[in-house]
């Protein structure tokens, strides 16, 4: 088995004279980084609307989680040090429920204690209830515990003042939790993102519309505003725009004064018909144009009137592939996000292909077997950028380098779809 290069190497073997006229995939997102304007703004908010917003600051915990001294389970809060023979009999003084007090226990006294119930004053230990025995004289115990046995001990879970999450923590479901769970009631986060969306294309109409000759559903805008939605990002929809220069400018001006990003999709390549490309250099310009990716090189990236600007291809897979590789790390990196970029898994191949050509290519796979080293990749069928109905039917993508044969057994990048719903 061998390990394929990893994301990163994505430039053909030096043994290749082709040239590229593509930029590699690594190579556009170093360039891109340092032209990414940086959102500085904050908001408050409750931690049940905080759910994958970026935080502003650092979070530190104002209590100990547990607060005190608790009991692991139910049984009897004892004194250690009165359990000098065993069994024994303890005088039981008192009974604690879970949101009670009780009293401190003094020497040959145990305490009835119920699971989360504060550990009375004295006590440094709970004999699990099923290794004692009633008797009329109180309880016996019949094993024996040593100080600290069956306790959680206070600030075992979280210290007070510990810091709980840095700034640019992307906040998780289970970090509500933990936020809710030191009283939280409010968290400084980025705000939103506003990002414009439009879409290119005279054979494009929304879904609801009835289809003429030639026309298709538009479904790019609906795939993309659920990808930012899952961002916590405010979609701004511009619609869908005629294929003329005239409106394409028109429209890319008013996305400019409005948002904060603005995403296209179609209208990047070269065909008579595309326009974006001509129309973002009016009014700003390019800093990336065609990567060497597959699917997805007419990919562009620039500045319209000084606002951030990605330019999609219009096949839906290659808008897709473009989303998820450049402009959602793209975006998290806008909000400051610490851990923009998403992780990719080895994994092995459960196929074969002849080798690749120039560009790196991202194939739709789906996982095969039932867990540890027997999962495998396979191969969508149809991997044309025109399938769309393929990234529903895939769990993830997986890379092969430039220039590769890929033979069943060898280890594959590969991002799980997963990865990207929150």
């Amino acid at each position: 088995m061998k390990t394929l290069p990893p994301a990163t190497q994505l430039r053909p073997s030096v043994n290749k004279s082709e040239p590229i006229p593509l930029t590699p995939i690594a190579e556009a997102i170093q360039q891109l980084l340092p032209t990414i304007p940086q959102v500085t703004d904050s908001e408050n908010i409750a931690p049940l609307q905080a759910t994958g917003r970026v935080l502003a600051g650092e979070f530190k915990s104002p209590l100990s989680v547990p607060p005190w001294d608790n009991s692991a389970m139910d049984g009897y809060a004892v004194r250690v040090a009165d359990l000098d023979a065993i069994p024994k009999t303890l005088t039981l003084s008192q009974r604690i429920a879970a949101g009670s007090v009780g009293e401190p226990l003094q020497p040959g006294e145990a305490a009835r204690i119920f699971t989360g119930a504060p550990l009375p004053l004295n006590a440094n230990a709970v004999v699990m209830q099923e290794n004692t025995e009633q008797a009329d004289a109180g309880v016996v115990i019949k094993q024996g515990v040593v100080p600290g046995e069956n306790l959680r001990a206070q600030g075992e879970d979280i210290q007070s003042g510990q810091t709980l999450f840095q700034a640019g923590h992307r906040l998780r479901p289970q970090d509500i939790g933990v936020l809710s769970s030191v009283g939280c009631t409010s968290v400084e986060v980025t705000r939103k993102l506003k990002v414009a969306l439009l879409t290119t294309g005279d054979e494009l109409v929304a879904p609801g519309t009835k289809l003429n000759e030639g026309q298709i559903y538009n479904s790019n805008f609906y795939s993309l505003s659920a990808l930012l939605a899952n961002l916590q990002i405010e979609v701004v929809d511009l619609g869908i725009v005629e294929d003329s220069f005239d409106s394409t400018l028109k429209i890319l001006q008013q996305a400019a004064a409005e948002a904060d990003c603005i995403i296209s999709t179609g209208g990047v390549s070269v065909g008579e018909e595309d326009h974006v490309k001509a129309a973002v250099e009016t009014s700003g310009s390019l800093d990336l144009w065609k990567l060497a990716i597959k699917p997805g090189k007419p990919f562009a990236s620039g500045k319209v009137n000084g606002t951030q600007f990605f330019g999609l291809p219009g096949n839906p897979v290659s808008a897709f592939v473009t989303f998820v590789l450049l402009v959602r790390p793209l975006l998290l990196t806008m909000l400051g996000c610490a851990r923009a970029f998403p992780q990719w898994l080895p994994i092995a191949a459960g196929f074969h292909s002849s080798e690749s050509g120039v560009r790196q290519e991202y194939i739709r796979v789906s996982l095969t077997g039932e867990g540890g080293p027997g999962v495998s990749l396979l191969p969508f069928e149809n991997q044309s950028s025109g399938v769309g109905a393929s990234l529903s039917e895939a769990d993830g993508l997986a890379i092969i380098p430039p220039y590769t044969a890929v033979a069943q057994g060898d280890l594959l990048q590969f991002l799980p779809f997963s990865e990207l719903i929150i």
